[in-house]
């Protein structure tokens, strides 16, 4: 499994915004300190949006930020709204299918590692890794 470059990209762009605080970003300047290119930008801000995570106004003064705080943003969030439910292999889905069933040796693999990876996504919010990010440098 791999995170798609869109999502990618959408982490760090919350993360830019996290850092700014209240103040609107306009997306050219997240697009050039990011290095996004702008158009894939304005995708993510839009699906960020839709997903109520951004709030997006438009104008001379316009701008993005946050909808909510830093600390109640996971990265869990940031990548379901991009790309979707996050999902190791198919049999541990919500609908999972597999031909073995429950006599699988691997599905419990496979399904402890989901597991874990959503729990670690979903238990890390963009307040903490700024505070990460401060005792690094």
């Amino acid at each position: 499994m791999q995170i798609t470059r869109q999502a990618d990209y959408a982490v760090r762009a919350v993360l830019h915004l996290a850092r700014n605080g209240d103040q609107r970003v306009a997306t050219n300047v997240i697009a050039d300190e990011q290095h996004i290119p702008p158009s894939f930008l304005a995708k993510i801000v839009s699906q960020l949006s839709i997903a109520g995570l951004l709030h997006t106004s438009r104008g001379a003064r316009g701008g993005v930020t946050l909808a909510r705080e830093p600390k109640e943003i996971t990265l869990l969030e940031v990548i379901e709204a991009i790309d979707g439910p996050i999902q190791l292999n198919e049999c541990v889905g919500e609908n999972g299918t597999c031909s073995f069933d429950d006599n699988c040796p691997l599905r419990p693999v496979w399904r402890d590692a989901h597991e874990d990876l959503v729990r670690r996504l979903k238990g890390t919010n963009f307040a903490e890794m700024m505070r990460k990010e401060s005792f690094s440098m």
